[in-house]
């Protein structure tokens, strides 16, 4: 039986989820954030509330906007090694969407490296945040069962084509000056107080599913597309948990959702500094993901 290890980007908020994910041998590797000044390795020394209270008090978000950096080659590379070393026989890691940076092209290309001494798949999640993890995570789970490679692909790929995540900006600022949100469309949003209900396609690219006219309507809508998402199935065979940035906005769509009969069934999992840094520290959504039940094809 193959010794399978399971990685991560630092994107995944592994880091912040419930410590009940923390012992499944899932190697982090940690993409960077710099502000301030300083650069900082997600999730191992920057702490995510502080950082989303930090810049909620900026002035001018424009002129003080954090970026985000690549995997260090040098961690990389050690992650691959060790790997090695305790004897794996592959390696399936989990990066955050191509459609968000250059990541998962950089680890394409340094797996390269490794043919013949340790099998390397990099999955393109397609998405980012805790639905990220929470792949990487069932695919540790599954290795632990015994699966092999190609069976753990399988499920995750199942898991990936019904993954869905939305989420709404309170504000349009980040997404307009990270040029996410460009021309009229950023012009009449900071006019009219328009706001994205944001999505990923199937490119992994974050877009504007609906733009809504104010806060609290996007929130509304958001509650009614995770409902129509979920649908009439039960909820032992699918998790739903909050997306958030900062604390404002989440704390709003929790009040609205009851209305809607929205109910969660796992702990709520802050955004990734990395992700954040695009979207700003006020959003909030959901991640869904459907696990598959016994009398589902595993294929189409």
């Amino acid at each position: 039986m193959s010794k399978i290890k399971i990685m991560c980007t630092s994107t995944g908020c592994i880091d912040y989820a419930p410590e009940r994910y923390k012992n499944l041998g899932i190697e982090i590797i940690r993409i960077h954030v710099i502000y301030d000044g300083k650069e900082y390795k997600e999730g191992l020394d920057l702490d995510p509330v502080a950082f989303y209270d930090y810049l909620e008090t900026i002035e001018d978000p424009k002129s003080h906007l954090p970026s985000t950096a690549m995997p260090d080659t040098e961690d990389i590379i050690a992650a691959f090694d060790r790997a090695v070393a305790e004897g794996c026989d592959e390696a399936i890691v989990f990066a955050i969407s191509s459609g968000l940076g250059g990541t998962y092209n950089k680890l394409c290309l340094i797996a390269k490296e490794y043919k013949g001494r340790l099998k390397i798949r990099v999955v393109d999640t397609k998405i980012t945040c805790f639905g990220e993890g929470l792949l990487a995570i069932k695919a540790a789970e599954f290795a632990s069962r015994g699966m092999s490679g190609d069976q753990i692909m399988k499920e995750i790929k199942w898991m990936m084509d019904r993954q869905v995540f939305l989420g709404v900006d309170g504000k349009l600022d980040y997404l307009i000056y990270n040029g996410r949100l460009k021309g009229g469309k950023a012009l009449m949003g900071q006019l009219l107080n328009f706001c994205p209900v944001l999505t990923f396609n199937e490119n992994g690219e974050c877009v504007s599913l609906e733009t809504v006219r104010t806060q609290k309507k996007a929130l509304a809508r958001s509650c009614e597309l995770i409902k129509e998402k979920i649908g009439n199935r039960s909820p032992e065979d699918y998790l739903l948990w909050h997306v958030y940035t900062g604390p404002s906005l989440i704390t709003t769509l929790k009040e609205i959702e009851v209305k809607y009969g929205v109910e969660v069934n796992h702990e709520d999992v802050i955004m990734s500094p990395v992700s954040g840094s695009h979207n700003g520290p006020w959003l909030a959504g959901y991640g869904l993901a459907f696990l598959r039940r016994d009398d589902e094809p595993l294929e189409d």
